[in-house]
């Protein structure tokens, strides 16, 4: 069991490190790096992190300590360093695959960073800590310096301290202070049910993420960059007279014209365009809603009873209960049917603990794990599931994951769910219902009426099918990415992008012509060329997990100089630099980010890679398809047979030249797959 950093420091007799949460950093970091994100993210570790006594699941595990110079509390940052090879979790990073950085090498290191709940501040560490899903902020960075912003939860409400603005603006200072290459973000964000992508993005051209530079990465389903620019462009360019006079046949005219008349006459500005009555909404959404007069209550006389309202109010605590059934059609490498299986796995396993002679308490996750093992061989599956059983309802029990109090150790429990548990039990969270339409006043609540706007102006515009399609565009381009451009610094260092390209001996297929991004290379101002070559050599075998025996044969674009020559001057600072080499294990299983296996994309939408979203493989071609694309709802299940449409035309242009063949001769050998199919395999 892990001690916080306060209680061993104290164990230590000495005071701990503390830094300003607003400017930490920036200018209150007391580093200045100027060498690649894996040098960088050592020396951060050295000088601005406590070591703590014990690692986290072999992983060694910092602390650093902000004070939040305002309010004056402690917030903590750890930082966890995940060796590929020794850790129990997949060396291959899913998101890599997911932003388009398949052909990426295998990085030996990830550093996560994290700023735990707020109620999980002053505690010991659980051993799960990486797994969990409510940190304010979860940062993954691979050695390389691409990585990932996984989590962040102060955009609503996520924390009783700290709000998503600040701690996007210490995750950005971080990144730039650390010499980050490349960053995505796979925006989920929601506000009252809103998604913030299609809000933000209709009002300022832009995800939330982009006040902070975050641009277009990818999208799902084919969406090109120049698809969501357009969508976008439709959408902000919706006129508000043209609105008005479309929902005037409608049968929610009357409220729409009220809204958009409310807030014209509100603004200062004319409002022309939906972007502008959206950018005007958001502006104004702090301020404190309208007070409505009512009449007042008469005073309670003698005879009557006491009333409600003198009760002292007491505020329970809610819990939100997610559905398994709707996070196992979110993106997954496996198909839902097999997530759903696997749950209903663990329930069960759950039940005969419960119901067995010891039902009180429950499982821990290695037990539990075991017990799903005798029926499941696929551990990855397993753990990805379990990762997700928290507070989760599967078929009529809800699954809850809880921290021992004595052992500090995960255990899973199950209780039943029915309609009138759910109702009665003070533990479930109840939305409340919307207010009909002829009830709600334009101005009274800034956030119903945005939700009014995205609801009826955005999903149910029904008049235009061009926005019914902008809108679908904007809503599947989910991957972000803010990139760091690669600058000469006026110092006393040179600096090269180093790429490693392969020699004749080599198999150029297995690079498949896309050669991975070059490494960050940084000399002193007079090194030569040889020393060079060293400083190759020591980056790639400290970042890659194929390359650690490589070691450099030429640098093509210095191949004419020396060793002993010196660089300066004959090689600007800046520069991309082509290294041929040798040394680099393509019989490693830890090559690219995409894995091991050799699965292929090749959708009607137009992907041709994985994107995150819910495939189907075809049973016949085994290419990958989008389940949406094929016609089967995220709702529904995906049949135990699949075949493609493309394989599909084929088997019936081959049934159709049997048959006639067969009707042309009356002796004639079928082959073996048509055979099959006339007798319906």
């Amino acid at each position: 069991m892990s001690i916080s950093i306060l209680e061993a420091c104290k164990k230590r007799k000495r005071r701990p490190k503390l830094y300003g949460f607003h400017n930490f950093g920036g200018a209150g970091c007391p580093i200045d790096p100027k060498g690649a994100f894996r040098d960088n993210i050592r020396l951060f570790l050295q000088e601005c992190a406590e070591h703590h006594e014990n690692d986290i699941h072999a992983m060694p595990t910092w602390c650093t300590l902000l004070v939040h110079e305002t309010r004056k509390f402690v917030v903590p940052l750890y930082t966890f360093e995940e060796d590929v090879k020794c850790s129990p979790r997949s060396p291959y990073c899913d998101h890599c695959r997911c932003a388009g950085w398949s052909n990426h090498f295998v990085s030996k290191r990830k550093y996560h960073l994290i700023i735990p709940a707020d109620e999980d501040w002053n505690k010991p560490l659980d051993n799960d800590l990486i797994d969990l899903q409510n940190h304010l902020l979860h940062g993954l960075i691979h050695c390389n310096g691409f990585g990932h912003l996984l989590c962040i939860n102060g955009i609503e409400g996520g924390s009783k301290y700290l709000c998503g603005r600040e701690i996007m603006d210490l995750w950005d200072r971080l990144c730039t202070n650390l010499g980050t290459r490349k960053i995505t973000v796979e925006d989920l964000s929601k506000k009252r049910l809103m998604d913030l992508r299609l809000l933000y993005g209709v009002a300022y051209g832009h995800s939330w993420f982009g006040r902070w530079g975050y641009r277009f990465c990818r999208g799902s389903f084919g969406v090109a960059e120049h698809n969501y620019d357009r969508a976008i462009e439709v959408l902000s360019s919706l006129e508000l007279d043209k609105i008005i006079q479309d929902f005037s046949t409608m049968e929610k005219r009357r409220e729409i014209k009220q809204l958009i008349l409310h807030y014209r006459y509100m603004s200062e500005t004319q409002l022309v365009t939906i972007k502008d009555l959206l950018r005007f909404m958001l502006t104004i959404k702090s301020r404190a809603p309208l007070q409505i007069n009512k009449p007042a209550a008469a005073p309670p006389t003698s005879n009557s009873k006491p009333s409600i309202r003198n009760k002292p109010l007491v505020k329970e605590k809610s819990m939100k209960y997610r559905s398994f059934t709707a996070l196992a059609n979110m993106d997954s490498r496996w198909p839902a049917r097999r997530l759903e299986y696997a749950a209903e796995v663990i329930v069960n396993a759950l039940k005969v603990k419960k119901e067995g002679k010891f039902c009180h308490g429950g499982m821990t996750r290695q037990d539990l794990r075991d017990a799903a093992r005798l029926h499941i061989g696929d551990t990855g599956l397993l753990d990805y599931v379990l990762k997700s059983m928290n507070n989760v309802v599967v078929g009529n029990h809800i699954v809850c994951r809880t921290v021992n109090p004595t052992t500090r150790i995960l255990e899973y429990s199950i209780n039943e769910h029915g309609n009138e548990a759910t109702i009665s039990d003070p533990e479930i969270e109840l939305l409340p219902k919307p207010l009909p339409a002829s009830t709600l006043v334009p101005g009274f609540d800034v956030y119903s009426d945005l939700v009014a706007v995205y609801k009826n102006l955005l999903l149910d515009y029904k008049k235009l099918n061009l926005v019914e399609l902008a809108t679908r565009i904007v809503l599947d381009s989910k991957h972000f990415v803010k990139e760091w451009p690669f600058t000469d610094e006026a110092d006393q260092y040179l600096r090269f992008i180093c790429r490693l390209l392969p020699s004749f001996y080599d198999i150029e297929t297995e690079l498949n012509g896309k050669f991975p991004p070059g490494e960050i290379v940084v000399v002193p101002l007079h090194a030569t060329v040889g020393e060079l070559k060293q400083a190759v050599e020591s980056a790639l075998r400290d970042t890659y997990c194929i390359t650690e025996g490589f070691l450099v044969i030429e640098i093509k674009e210095l191949e004419e100089l020396e060793d002993e020559e010196v660089l300066f001057g004959a090689v600007e600072s800046g520069v991309e630099l082509c290294v041929r080499g040798r040394g680099i294990d393509l019989e490693n299983r830890l090559r690219y980010q995409s894995g091991a296996d050799t699965w292929m994309v090749r959708c009607e939408c137009g992907a041709r890679d994985d994107d995150g979203e819910r495939m189907v493989a075809c049973d016949i071609c085994e290419v990958w398809q989008h389940t949406r694309c094929c016609g089967i709802e995220d709702s529904e299940a995906v049949p135990p047979l699949f075949v493609c449409s493309g394989c599909c035309v084929s088997l019936g242009t081959l049934k159709t030249e049997a048959s006639c063949a067969f009707e042309c001769s009356d002796t004639l050998l079928l082959p073996s797959d048509t055979f099959g199919l006339e007798l319906g395999y």
